[in-house]
């Protein structure tokens, strides 16, 4: 296959424009020696002769008329992917579900740079994002960075963004929905949905069963599978099981959420990228995440509280090794 150079193909179109060398080398800012070379250089690979030329005028060749308005398409064609790479393209950030942290953390970012395209995503789990962050399809989502395997956590960074409180969403009419706040002993005997058997969220499901371990709380067996927010209400609903959640997750209608004590457990959070990944709306929603951070104590732990020692190890490195950003 026959490569043609689109600088040959640009002096082409300019002499043409101009039917007059001297003119277009000064367009071109080129020497007319050099623009007669290429001219003569894109007739030898076309094998054709574009234009007539003699000591008084420059005129295209019927074979010249006929390639101009292929010719300008080229340019038009190259002008255009120059002009497309210049502008970052939308970045894809899956929030998991509506209405936390990571949703947030993108509104903020969304401000501080309006002219950039942030695209929100819903994959409901770090584990499945993580592989779509590492295949290319996915730019950065929000989770638990110690659930992830080994093999997915060489590919990516991490920024520790939140602890979050967790808390057990309830049919109203269960025995523990009047209480303020539901102690850990309290549920021994109790069946807690947790996300068993979802191929998404294995990390949700591991950090239950850890909080679960010792404390006469089972892990409930796997429901069928529901992917968006009101196909899990509907299930949810029929299973009549209590969901281990975080406090701003949102509540179905005729449920409440109750937050999990005596010890407080934490979903810790961390925004995670593809490792060497560049661009300007990846560094807006890291700041937007140290800022959020940094104003809400979002990463202050309390006495008192729960979690796992590889996520306190994860979340206390990672904030050393991403370095803080500030806005």
């Amino acid at each position: 296959m026959r490569q043609v150079d689109p600088r040959l193909v640009r002096a082409f179109v300019t002499v043409a424009e101009e039917l007059h060398f001297t003119r277009a080398a000064a367009r071109l800012l080129v020497a007319q020696q050099a623009l007669s070379r290429d001219v003569r250089r894109l007739e030898r690979e076309l094998g054709v002769e574009l234009f007539v030329r003699s000591t008084r005028q420059v005129r295209l060749t019927a074979d010249g008329e006929r390639l101009l308005p292929y010719a300008r398409a080229v340019l038009d064609a190259q002008d255009a992917l120059l002009a497309a790479s210049a502008e970052p393209r939308p970045l894809l950030v899956d929030v998991n579900s509506p209405g936390l942290v990571g949703q947030r953390i993108l509104a903020r970012a969304r401000e501080a740079v309006p002219r950039l395209e942030l695209m929100a995503r819903f994959e409901s789990g770090l584990t499945h994002a993580a592989a779509e962050i590492l295949a290319g399809r996915l730019d950065a989502s929000f989770g638990r960075w110690a659930g992830l395997p080994a093999a997915l956590r060489r590919g990516l960074a991490q920024q520790p963004v939140r602890y979050e409180q967790m808390a057990l969403i309830l049919p109203a009419g269960h025995r523990l929905a009047a209480r303020p706040g539901i102690p850990l002993a309290d549920l021994a005997g109790e069946r807690i949905y947790a996300g068993a058997g979802n191929p998404r969220t294995p990390e949700w499901t591991d950090l239950a069963r850890r909080l679960f371990a010792g404390r006469g709380i089972e892990v409930a067996p796997p429901v069928p599978l529901a992917v968006g927010e009101e196909e899990f209400r509907r299930v949810m609903g029929r299973s009549g099981l209590p969901v281990l959640a975080v406090v701003d997750f949102p509540v179905p209608p005729g449920c409440v959420s109750r937050p999990l004590l005596e010890p407080v457990p934490l979903s810790p959070v961390s925004l995670v990228w593809r490792r060497g990944l560049t661009h300007p709306g990846l560094d807006a929603l890291r700041s937007a995440a140290a800022h959020a951070a940094r104003t809400g104590g979002w990463l202050h732990r309390p006495p008192g509280t729960w979690l796992p020692p590889q996520d306190a190890e994860a979340m206390t490195t990672g904030a050393m090794t991403t370095g803080a950003m500030t806005t």
